[in-house]
């Protein structure tokens, strides 16, 4: 792969402006749910983006501070990005005990997502300099890794608990658009991974109703082998598996971090040997052209964007779509 050595966006350097903690309290749940908003200095009628974190290692990437590669670029790009803190991220560990979702959350993740919805104006009269610039009627959800997953069942993807056999799916449909990032793919048989039984859930994972629009982005060399020994092809299947319309980034080079997504200089990516500044910037550019065309019709920032980084020699990727 050839890394792009700059990536042709105006928007790199449209200040933003970010403002964290904000705290939502949530009944039942055992501490408020934490955010951070992000948006452009300017502006108005500004599509919202939610983004959920993954699983990681550290205390800060999986939670509101981590992602700034993609959430600064996003928000620069003319989108309030909302990022909550699940209660897996290893910051709020302390809570675990013995909750029976612990460590994942799984449930509880999707329920944080809908949770921003439901207060959205809150968040818009909460934040300094936001009130009435915010598009309530034009919402993506995004996420990565195991944040992906709960984007997936925000789609309209099932499961069954396996504590206690209940098919569950949390289809909303407030949300427009979604954006898997690394994500999880079919379960079943596939599952021959060690970290398999520890994550039950993704054994009946069921893409056939998850039938809302979304760019599903893979890299050819994230090979999950603690999941499946399906390859990199496993990270694909909710593109291949799901009804339309979805369309699918391939990342030539990529892993799991997508080029380092989830912090700059992050020691993850550095000890996956996915440091690839150039790579996490295009990443973060195509996926907000995506959101900006289908989010904002007439738009072709997606179009530019695909001819400029998925063609020609120095093609970081390739992309294909489906209705």
């Amino acid at each position: 792969m050839v890394e792009p050595t700059a990536v042709p966006d105006a928007d790199v350097t449209a200040p933003v402006l970010s403002y964290s903690p904000l705290e939502l309290p949530v009944p039942g749940r055992p501490t408020p749910l934490s955010l951070r908003v992000s948006a452009p200095e300017t502006g108005g009628d500004l599509p919202v983006v939610v983004l959920s974190h993954g699983h990681g290692g550290a205390l800060d990437l999986a939670s509101q501070d981590g992602y700034a590669p993609i959430a600064q670029r996003w928000a620069a790009a003319g989108f309030v990005v909302v990022q909550p803190t699940h209660l897996s991220s290893r910051r709020l560990s302390r809570l675990w005990g013995t909750a029976p979702d612990a460590p994942f959350f799984w449930r509880s993740r999707a329920e944080d997502v809908i949770h921003v919805l439901d207060h959205l104006d809150g968040i818009e009269r909460a934040v300094p300099l936001l009130a009435g610039r915010v598009d309530r009627d034009s919402v993506a959800v995004a996420g990565h890794s195991l944040g992906a997953f709960t984007v997936e069942l925000l789609l309209g993807a099932a499961v069954t608990d396996p504590g206690t056999g209940e098919r569950v799916s949390y289809p909303e449909p407030r949300i427009k658009q979604g954006v898997l990032l690394a994500a999880p793919g079919r379960g079943g048989d596939a599952l021959t991974g060690p970290m398999a039984d520890q994550a039950p859930f993704f054994r009946t994972l069921d893409f056939s109703t998850m039938s809302g629009p979304a760019l599903v982005v893979a890299g050819d060399e994230d090979d999950s082998r603690h999941f499946t020994d399906l390859g990199p092809a496993w990270h694909r299947d909710p593109y291949h598996l799901a009804p339309g319309p979805k369309s699918l980034l391939t990342l030539f080079g990529a892993g799991h971090l997508l080029g380092g997504i989830q912090g700059y200089d992050a020691a993850e990516s550095v000890q996956l040997s996915d440091d690839k500044p150039a790579l996490a910037a295009a990443v973060a550019h195509l996926t907000a052209a995506y959101l900006r065309t289908h989010l904002r019709p007439g738009d072709d920032a997606w179009q530019r964007a695909r001819e400029a980084l998925t063609t020609g020699p120095d093609a970081i990727g390739s992309v294909e779509s489906k209705p």
